[in-house]
Formats: C-alpha cells, structure tokens, sequence
C-alpha cells in the first residue's frame, strides 16, 4: 500500500508537483467537437467566446479512419486558437484501443501546456486512472511541463459504478467524474436505446380507486439515471472533485434537456455535455443558480452574520445548515460574475 506521505510526490522525476486542490472553475457546459473537422474548427474561436470548457473529442463519434486525422487536428487547434478564459479539454480513445497510446503521447508532449484536462472513457476501477496518472507525469517530465494535467473520468460501465468511489479518490489528478448514460445502459443490460433522459415506459402509478378506471389513474415518468447520479455527486463531492452530466441525446427536444440538465444540477452536479450549439445556451442557463435565489442567499448570509444562532427571515428559519446551503450558492454566483458581466449586473455583485 502506498504511503498517503507519498501521494502528493511527482510519479515521475521532473514531472510537476501534483495538484493538492483541484481548482474550480466555470464549467457550465462541455462542448464536444470534431477537431478532425476543418469546417468545425474554424468556428472555435468563436465558441471559445461562448463556452466554459471545449473538448476535442477522439473517442465515440470519431471514425476510426479519422483518428489520426482527429488528433492532429487537435495540435493544430490548440497551437493556433487563443481560447481565452475557456477551457481546452480532450477526450482520448479508450485504454483498450489501439489508439489511446498515441493520443497521450502526441498531447502530453506537444500541447499539454495548453491542456487543463484529460478525459478518459469507461473507466472501471482506480487502476485505470493509476495507469494514465504514471504515464502521464512521465510524458510530462519528457515534455518540461509545469502545469499538472488533470484528469476526468466517465461513468459508463457497471464496474465503474461499482467502483466510483475508489475511482474518484485514485490521484491528485482526478479533476470529476461525467455520467455516460448510454454505454451504462449497454453494460448494465436497460432495455433502452435513449441517449440520457427519462423513458415512458418507467413509471409510478397512482393505486387504483374504487369506481375509477385504469385510464384515469395519474402517472409519473421517473428517472432512469437518479441512483447513478446521486452516488456519483456523493463520491465527487468525498474527495473534492466535480460531478457532471453527460449528454442528452435529443437534441430537438430542448425542454426535456433543459429539464434533465436542471435534475443533475439540484442534484449538485457543476455542468454537463452539450453536444451541438443550441445546448450551450441551455446548460449556461441552468447552471447559472437563479436570480432570486442568489439575491435570497445574499440576504440570509448578511442576516445570519457569523452563520451561527437562527433567525426567522419571512416567516422562514434558517440556521447554519441553511446559512452553509446559501453560502454554495453565492458562491457559485460569484465565481460565475467573475466571467459573465451580464449575472454579475442581476446578481447584484
């Protein structure tokens, strides 16, 4: 077993110095594209005005003739496109590919000064992230990096959920943890073929009355993903990483992605994936903390003072544990001000 005095060491000579906090920043939305895409390129510049984080995507989505073409691509992109505030992020091909090894490889060495984080797919347990956590301080230390890649897990496989907590604690590194609802339904066997979001055919019924037909007995639609997202917020929030969720497929259906993104983000998840433009807007929105609930936590925090004690603020009583509630809030508020000038102005900051 590895000495805990030893987990915060560099895994490799002249590799930076692990991360000993894992920095948070606004992360509303990851915006996946095609690096491989010259017409798509062009339109980064533009996104990086938009985004909190884009992702040149490797891995699902990408042809495996078009691999190699995706990651050069990638070094390209981020050697010629000054991305301001927004994130760069990548997400490589699985461990098991033929060409997950290259990707690290290429990255690391030629744009990992560039490169916040690292997402790696269908992670199973905390050996896979060992893994790449070695090689990479290696490719770091080959490269002179000074700045330590962070790494981000999917949750897409049963094992891995099974696993999630050892996962999420496996290095310094781990920046979060993403939902990858569709390959977890594949692994776990759910007989749906949605990409995310919720199924008609799972539901609660209303008990039967006397006198009253099935017809009119209410339902609900449930959530398939509630269980995965909650151990996975628990897991995040145990050992200071960040929780995401992933994509919604239904690009058409704006409100039920609106709706999906809202569940993960009361939930306590920070972002999650958008997969074309006009999810942007929608992920920005949600995970924005409303107006009047940033302005009501104001208020609760200037009342409560030292956040000790209770008071009673219209007709409501609020004490530490809803003094600590509010201080998230505003702080996630804040934190988001700092980058948008319009929700500083409502907010009030």
């Amino acid at each position: 077993m590895r000495s805990p005095k030893d987990f915060f060491k560099a895994k490799a000579l002249g590799a930076p110095e692990p991360l000993r906090e894992i920095p948070v920043r606004p992360s509303r939305m990851i915006h996946f594209f095609n690096p491989g895409n010259e017409r798509m390129r062009t339109k980064i510049p533009d996104l990086a005005k938009r985004c909190d984080v884009l992702l040149g995507n490797l891995e699902d989505a990408i042809p495996a003739d078009e691999k190699i073409q995706a990651r050069e691509g990638l070094v390209k992109c981020a050697n010629e496109v000054d991305f301001g505030d927004c994130q760069l992020w990548t997400r490589i091909n699985s461990l098991d590919s033929p060409w997950c090894l290259d990707d690290l490889v290429t990255l690391v060495q030629e744009i990992g000064d560039q490169l916040d984080v690292i997402m790696v797919p269908k992670v199973e347990g905390a050996w896979d992230i060992h893994y790449v956590d070695q090689l990479v301080a290696q490719l770091e230390a080959r490269a002179a990096i000074k700045k330590p890649i962070m790494l981000h897990a999917i949750l897409e496989t049963a094992l891995g959920v099974a696993n999630v907590e050892e996962i999420c604690a496996a290095s310094p590194r781990m920046q979060g943890l993403s939902l990858g609802p569709a390959d977890l339904a594949a692994s776990r066997r759910m007989k749906t073929t949605r990409v995310g979001g919720g199924h008609p055919g799972y539901l609660v019924r209303e008990d039967p009355a006397e006198g009253k037909d099935d017809d009119a007995r209410a339902v609900a639609q449930q959530d398939l993903w509630h269980y995965t997202t909650a151990r996975m917020v628990d897991a995040c929030a145990a050992n200071g990483i960040l929780p995401y969720y992933g994509p919604f497929g239904d690009i058409k259906d704006e409100l039920a992605t609106e709706d999906q993104f809202r569940n993960a983000f009361l939930m306590g998840c920070v972002g999650a994936w958008s997969l074309h433009p006009v999810q942007i807007d929608i992920a920005k929105k949600v995970f924005s903390p409303p107006v009047d609930e940033v302005k009501w936590a104001i208020n609760v925090i200037e009342q409560m003072g030292d956040g000790t004690g209770t008071v009673m603020i219209d007709g409501k009583m609020q004490d530490d544990a809803t003094y600590k509630q509010c201080k998230v809030m505003v702080g996630l508020a804040e934190m988001l001000a700092e980058k948008d000038a319009d929700l500083k102005e409502a907010y009030g900051l």
